[in-house]
């Protein structure tokens, strides 16, 4: 069973893989954001990095997907190889950030994967005000996220709630992070489990 976790740049996804990979014993699988050698790079400098960082991306987590998959276990995985392809790469290329021949041979490269990966069983897309999202950024502390903008936060999010609307792979669930506290709440993590049990008890 493979289980993911959707959502913009501090939303919450790596709590909630952390919190329900505990509940449940699934095998959590992260974004690589500590080893990653290009995302420094790439908030300093986007134009010139960020091909480079959508490729690293995309080739992490088709390995994963491919690599879990062989081990039949029951897995969650923080965000997907969906949100590369349709939220953060496109975006890039619509600001200007990624050029028209880079875009096209990405989105190439998506496609031949795409259809090699099966979706997840469940997405989980964690939905979030953009002051929401700039308190939780600045909260975890980390260095290079010091440059984003409000201004690219709030395309990705238009982004993520297009793609939303239109996910037709499998199963969504859809959490307001506004007015879920599943990190000190135990009620509202409570309530979040009994969602997700209620999905995954459909898949069967």
């Amino acid at each position: 069973m493979h289980i993911a976790v959707a959502g913009n740049i501090g939303a919450g996804k790596t709590t909630l893989t952390r919190l329900l990979s505990k509940h449940y014993k699934w095998e959590p699988h992260y974004e690589d954001v500590v080893d990653n050698p290009y995302l420094d790079d790439f908030y300093h400098s986007m134009d010139r990095w960020s091909f480079n960082l959508q490729i690293y991306f995309l080739n992490s987590r088709f390995r994963q997907v491919l690599q879990i998959r062989e081990t039949g276990k029951k897995f969650i995985q923080d965000r997907t190889i969906y949100e590369d392809a349709h939220i953060f790469a496109p975006n890039l290329h619509t600001m200007g950030l990624m050029s028209n021949r880079d875009f096209e041979n990405y989105s190439t490269l998506f496609e031949m994967m795409e259809n090699l990966v099966g979706a997840p069983d469940l997405l989980i897309y964690l939905r979030s005000s953009i002051p929401n999202l700039v308190g939780q950024i600045h909260k975890r502390g980390r260095e290079y996220e010091n440059t984003i903008s409000i201004d690219y936060l709030s395309r990705l999010n238009e982004r993520y709630e297009a793609w939303a609307q239109t996910y037709n792979k499998g199963k969504l669930l859809i959490i307001d992070v506004d007015t879920t506290d599943f990190v000190n709440n135990p009620e509202h993590l409570g309530n979040v489990i009994n969602r997700i049990d209620a999905e995954i008890n459909g898949l069967f």
